[in-house]
């Protein structure tokens, strides 16, 4: 039993032990998709290689992954992805939009077209965006920059066959990573933006203390806007706002609930886990791996 600073106590569930809401099954296996980030000390094709053999189904793909190769290597990426048996998900990420610097949210926008160019080429069928926020300015008129530069790059998304999916961040990250804080934000976004090509991606680390999240699951389904859907954990003592995320099942979000409601929403494609965490960066990645499928079987 571990003891929070304001004196109450919170008790991480035992190991096996499954929590499940009312209406909730385990999630099918094939659902499961990792980010690269999760196990961060693997490369690109180390981590194809060990998703496939663990049968993982899909796989979201980090710009640093890809950081130095060209075209014809990106394609020859897509394609080994493709043939491991692996779905391509997701390119994570761009955004970083918002700036009290007119340069740079013209260097921005430059950066998210040669994202557009890397989904293509990986054959990744949305981009993950964190949207940005610069401290010198308004939320607000941060927020504005954002949809200015949505519609300025939905047509070209659009036309290459990629999402553009406004990722929303804990309020923690409002200072400088995002002006998109919760999914009641994310969502007026995507109606002033407007456009298809535009949608969200719902992750459980940022959003599960949103005060009506249900409703606001329902509206983004509504309008066919919830599009991604990642998954890890709230770790009680939180040690690093950044780097100390837990698998699932180790902390206090209720995940199997915040999936139900995701799939009355309408969705139903990849189960995303997106996990930064010095501590298991550390550790042996292939036995890490495992205790990620034991815990999507198990607490979500």
């Amino acid at each position: 039993m571990k003891s929070t600073p304001s004196g109450s106590t919170f008790r991480p569930p035992e190991p096996g032990h499954r929590q499940r809401v009312a209406g909730v099954d385990p999630p099918d296996p094939a659902r499961l998709a990792l980010h690269t980030v999760t196990t961060k000390p693997w490369d690109l094709e180390t981590a194809i290689e060990k998703y496939a053999a663990a049968g993982v189904g899909g796989i979201s793909v980090w710009r640093e992954t890809i950081a130095d190769r060209d075209r014809a290597d990106r394609t020859a990426a897509g394609r080994r992805i493709r043939d491991a048996g692996l779905t391509p998900v997701s390119l994570v990420r761009g955004g970083f939009f918002a700036s009290a610097d007119v340069e740079e949210r013209e260097r921005a926008l430059e950066d998210n077209r040669i994202a557009l160019t890397e989904a293509v080429d990986l054959r990744l069928p949305a981009i993950v965006l964190v949207c940005g926020a610069d401290p010198n300015q308004p939320l607000e008129t941060s927020r504005e920059q954002i949809a200015e530069a949505l519609v300025e790059l939905a047509p070209e998304a659009r036309d290459a066959g990629v999402s553009l999916l406004v990722e929303p961040l804990h309020p923690m990250y409002s200072d400088t990573r995002s002006a998109v804080p919760s999914l009641a934000a994310a969502n007026e976004i995507c109606r002033t933006v407007d456009d298809d090509a535009v949608g969200v991606a719902l992750d459980v680390y940022h959003l599960w203390w949103e005060p009506g999240l249900e409703e606001q699951i329902r509206l983004c389904g509504t309008g066919g806007r919830l599009r991604a859907f990642h998954v890890c954990d709230w770790k009680i003592p939180t040690t690093d706002p950044l780097l100390d995320r837990g698998v699932m099942g180790e902390g206090c979000i209720d995940i199997p609930a915040v999936r139900r409601a995701v799939e009355r929403a309408g969705f139903t494609g990849f189960i995303e886990v997106e996990i930064f965490s010095d501590v298991y960066w550390r550790g042996d990645q292939e036995a890490y791996l495992d205790r990620i499928i034991g815990a999507y079987r198990d607490y979500v």
